[in-house]
């Protein structure tokens, strides 16, 4: 049936697929912000019910007993709530602003944790904050991504000396009267040049390795700090992923057993879990992309007005750009075709460099792109794509920003 306005499909078909992504992400985190609330809201809200009447029940009380008016006690309280955000407590604890306290606070502040424990209250302190969070969140971001790239290369240099063992073993023992032929070698560095690490590896080693640092930090805190392993754990989750809810802080009594020895392994704990932390969220935040691919390609209604059916499609939200045309076949893109590239985005292998070239696209992919790059010991050839000036470069959110800049700084 014709359509009455234009194509009937043109609301789809029209929608930029990145576009069409943000939109969809957008809309699935809301609705996972929804049943987190009410997950939150169904657990917890009885619990702080019971909390506001037993603390209810503790004021009257008290007040009865040494004859108070609850006005004059809630003033007391006031009081005590504003030391309290001084960094006063009951029990005795660390000076906070002495320089080990004052180093701790930097710490949680450019990390991006901020614990809430420790808090300028000068006008002073207030202002030189702003600017000095401003230049250090900065500055420890970049390392966060210079740290990732780092363990892309050898994670990926891991998987790529396990992908050789495996085809060794395939190809059988070398024959001792007999080199090995051009045909065998062919198809071995052939093999070698199509391999690409999977980002499902990728994110299994990185989470082991994220478990790992948390189940020891785990093990120092619940005996130094003496918590149960499980909030010791949930402690390091927080810390970790720089949430700081600051509930619980390690590194806050006054006194400690191998006080020296405990400061330095609750820095480096933090220093590398957040890290790990860091580095496996951009590694899900490709696979939670390759999710929404697959949802788009599966929202996909081909258009059946007359006329259009044999058109080439707009680069809409299935089909992008560089699945549609290619301009030329150079060598890096001559074994590059449309049904590869649409199975590599339905699977969890990661695009190679040649891939990413002849797709010419920015996106979540630099990761991808970087990984195979790392792995099969490719210099980034220079000239080979318009994009790659002076802005491009990086992995994550550091990477897509920078090749945004590359792509509009060409003129």
């Amino acid at each position: 049936m014709a359509c009455r306005a234009g194509c009937c499909c043109s609301s789809i078909a029209s929608l930029n697929e990145d576009n069409a992504r943000f939109l969809m992400l957008a809309l699935l985190i809301i609705i996972y912000l929804l049943c987190g609330a009410a997950v939150f809201s169904a657990l917890e809200h009885p619990k702080e019910k019971l909390a506001k009447e037993r603390w209810a029940q503790r004021i009257e009380q008290f007040t009865h007993k040494h004859n108070l008016s609850p006005d004059e006690l809630k003033n007391f309280l006031r009081n005590y709530e504003e030391a309290n955000v001084a960094g006063i407590r009951v029990d005795a604890t660390r000076p906070r602003w002495d320089f080990a306290g004052a180093f701790y606070f930097v710490g949680t502040v450019v990390s991006t944790i901020g614990f809430g424990m420790t808090t300028p209250v000068t006008i002073a302190g207030k202002i030189f904050l702003i600017f000095y969070g401003l230049i250090g969140c900065a500055a420890t971001i970049l390392f966060f991504n210079l740290f990732l790239e780092r363990v892309i290369t050898v994670i990926a240099f891991v998987l790529k000396s396990c992908h050789e063992c495996r085809e060794r073993r395939k190809a059988g023992p070398p024959q001792s009267c007999q080199r090995p032929s051009t045909v065998s070698r062919e198809r071995r560095t052939d093999s070698l040049a199509g391999w690409k690490p999977s980002v499902y590896c990728v994110m299994l080693i990185l989470g082991v390795a994220a478990i790992v640092v948390s189940c020891c930090a785990s093990a120092m805190y619940s005996a130094a700090e003496g918590w149960d392993y499980l909030d010791a754990l949930y402690f390091c989750f927080v810390a970790f992923s720089t949430i700081g809810f600051g509930d619980m802080v390690s590194n806050q009594r006054e006194m400690y057993k191998a006080q020296a020895a405990y400061r330095v392994g609750n820095f480096l704990f933090i220093l590398t879990g957040v890290c790990c932390i860091y580095s496996l969220f951009n590694v899900i935040s490709i696979v939670i992309k390759q999710v929404l691919n697959w949802l788009l390609r599966r929202l996909e209604t081909p258009c059946r007005c007359p006329g259009r059916g044999n058109r080439h499609p707009r680069r809409n939200v299935v089909v992008p750009g560089h699945m549609r045309t290619r301009r030329d076949n150079s060598i890096e893109t001559d074994g590059v075709n449309d049904s590869e590239a649409d199975g590599r985005r339905m699977s969890g292998e990661m695009i190679s460099m040649k891939d990413f070239l002849a797709a010419n696209k920015v996106n979540l992919a630099i990761m991808q792109k970087q990984l195979s790059e790392m792995a099969n010991g490719y210099p980034r050839p220079l000239g080979s794509s318009s994009r790659h000036n002076e802005f491009s470069g990086g992995v994550g959110a550091l990477g897509i920003m920078n090749n945004r800049l590359a792509e509009t700084s060409v003129d």
